[in-house]
Parts: C-alpha cells; structure tokens; sequence
C-alpha cells in the first residue's frame, strides 16, 4: 500500500474523532504526507484558518461543528484547499449535502486505504494543474491578477472587491452565499447588503450576466457561462 517514494509529500490535514479509527489512518496517511489530525471542527477551523495545507480530508459526524459546517467555514474564509469528505451516510443528499457545501469529493465508509489516497493524489494533481485558475463555464478567472478572460481569451481587468467577490463565489462553486455571508467576507463594516447586489451587477456588466447565478430567495452562486 506504501505510495511512490519519489512523490512529493504534502501537508494533510485530518479531522475524525473517532481515535481508533484515526490513529490506523494518520498511520497509513503518514506514508505519503505529513499529518496534522483534528479531533473536533473547532479544532480543525483554527488549524486550517493558520496553516497551510496540500488537502484536508473530513469526516462529515462530529462533535459540536460537523463537517459540513467546517468545510463550509472553510470555504466562507476563501480557503480553497481541496477537501476529501468521509461519510458513513450512503444517502444521495447527504452526499449532496457535503458537495454542495464545498468539499470536492466524498468517500463513503467503510473505505479502501488504496482508493482513498488515489482519491487525494486526483484532488491534488486536478488543483495544481489549476495553477491558481479557476473555470466559470468558457471564462477563466484568475484571483492572483484580478483579472477575467472571455472564451476568445480577451482580458476583463476587475476591481479588488469585484474580485474578491468572485473568488469567493467560485472558490466553492455549488454553495449558494446568502447576502450577509457575502457582506461579512467581501464587504467593509458599515456596507449593506445592497452593495452586494451592487457589485454583483458590476461584475455581470463587464463581462455576462451568466457569471454570477441568481438563487431565489436564497442569494448567489458562481454560474456557469458560455
């Protein structure tokens, strides 16, 4: 089961509560990564808010802060680590639940050691290939410039809070924001909630109104525009 030596180690970091069921599998992370494990979300929140990592794998029961809960707290921070969410709940929306949270993939309980890092080593060759990236249907948009590139590959130059806006929609592209998520991570205090549909607007008008999904009642989410 012992991954290629030659491969590049990453920083994992791991949240399960279950000791037993941890200590085997830090054990067998350990071969390919170095380990940081959380027994609580809390605990993994404040790691993760402080730390650098290649991939998070989380179990979606635990205590106080499930994970959907941390992935979504995550996300909300703009962190867009790759994360790997473990379920003993085999029903599509719980599955669905953990996606649209943010997580990039799910792995069902009980598991394979084997398929479980084939499914790290995907989620970390798919974000490096990224390179910083991010697809929006046929648009590129790249945080680190501030920049969005139409299917022809013409550059739209963004704000730095119409890209702040955008990198965190696209960061968890299922999860739908509500207003006042948007407010809290994009907006100074004193800003309302009307400045997000302002800048929502902004950033629709400078390149399609398809960017940025309308969810009824609910607020938006990244779209997917051709």
């Amino acid at each position: 089961m012992s991954e290629n030596s030659g491969a590049e180690r990453g920083i994992l970091l791991y949240v399960e509560d279950d000791p037993s069921i941890a200590a085997m599998t830090v054990e067998v992370l350990s071969e390919a990564y170095d380990v940081e494990h959380a027994p609580t979300g809390e605990e993994a929140l404040r790691l993760a808010l402080n730390g650098r990592y290649d991939v998070m794998i989380v179990d979606r029961r635990l205590p106080g802060m499930d994970g959907v809960e941390f992935v979504r707290a995550v996300r909300t921070a703009r962190i867009t680590t790759p994360i790997l969410m473990l379920t003993a709940l085999g029903s599509v929306d719980d599955r669905v639940s953990g996606l649209d949270g943010g997580a990039n993939d799910y792995l069902v309980k009980p598991f394979d050691y084997d398929e479980l890092l084939a499914r790290l080593r995907s989620l970390r060759r798919g974000f490096q290939a990224d390179g910083g990236r991010r697809r929006l249907g046929d648009w590129t948009f790249t945080p680190a410039s501030q920049a969005l590139y139409d299917p022809s590959g013409y550059r739209v130059a963004l704000t730095a809070t119409e890209s702040a806006l955008l990198e965190l929609l696209s960061g968890s592209p299922e999860h739908v924001f509500s207003r006042d998520e948007i407010l809290k991570t994009v907006f100074r205090e004193g800003d309302t909630t009307g400045s997000v549909d302002t800048y929502v607007h902004y950033v629709r008008r400078k390149s399609t109104r398809d960017i940025i999904e309308t969810v009824r009642a609910r607020g938006y989410r990244a779209g997917n525009p051709s």
